[in-house]
């Protein structure tokens, strides 16, 4: 689900990047930086971190509890480059990376960047999407965010994750109340995108899981009863 970043890195992160890959004791030594004291310091061992994770996860593997530990700097940039990387981790380690969902979702709802917001929705919807179980843990938080950035631009992206969610692992009531949350914009969205994206989910999901009248889940946030408008 997340992408590789297509960009020219510059001359310290390549070095950076070729130094970690070849060398062991390189690598936990920028590990080390994630709970250094000096804030470039930890964004600069979060990009690289992301840039490793793009090419060679298993590299990060044993590093994962540090990398959860570094979502918690005060910084969004480290943060949302350690969650692109944990994403990229999901695949071969769900079950460790459970333990990042605290993280994850304090980084959701936090004020300062619509991009962590979106790093955080991805990780949770990957994370989510590969069991049933862990599909209804995070789908409360799923669909509060889905009413709390409805309209946003960052919504846009967020539906693209919807999609993949939709077809993963997911459980049958949590199906059920992704169609009743998006069947508003599927029917009456405005904007092409909003409403034939929302109408592909959600015709998707009554296909897949024989679904009758799906209903949206009891409103969690304080927002107005119908979805914003999403102009184009």
């Amino acid at each position: 689900m997340a992408e590789e970043m297509k960009q020219e890195l510059s001359a310290e992160e390549a070095e950076q990047l070729a130094l970690v890959e070849n060398d062991r004791d390189a690598l936990s030594a920028l590990v080390d930086d994630l709970s250094g004291h000096s804030r470039r310091k930890r964004q600069m061992a979060a990009h690289v971190m992301l840039l490793v994770a793009q090419r060679e996860p298993e590299l990060l593997s044993e590093f994962i509890p540090d990398l959860i530990d570094a979502l918690y700097r005060p910084e969004a940039q480290t943060r949302w480059e350690i969650l692109d990387a944990l994403t990229l981790l999901v695949p071969e380690h769900a079950k460790e990376i459970g333990a990042a969902f605290d993280g994850a979702e304090a980084a959701l709802f936090d004020d300062l960047s619509s991009i962590l917001h979106f790093s955080a929705f991805r990780l949770l919807v990957t994370w989510g999407a590969t069991e049933r179980g862990r599909s209804k843990k995070v789908w409360p938080i799923l669909d509060e965010a889905i009413q709390c950035y409805h309209g946003d631009l960052e919504y846009r992206d967020m539906l693209g994750c919807l999609h993949e969610f939709a077809e993963g692992k997911i459980e049958g009531g949590v199906a059920a109340e992704l169609a009743g949350r998006l069947q508003f914009d599927a029917e009456n969205g405005k904007g092409s995108y909003l409403k034939a994206r929302s109408s592909e989910i959600y015709n998707m999901l009554v296909k897949r899981f024989k679904l009758e009248k799906p209903q949206k889940r009891a409103r969690m946030v304080a927002k107005t009863d119908e979805p914003k408008d999403d102009e184009e």
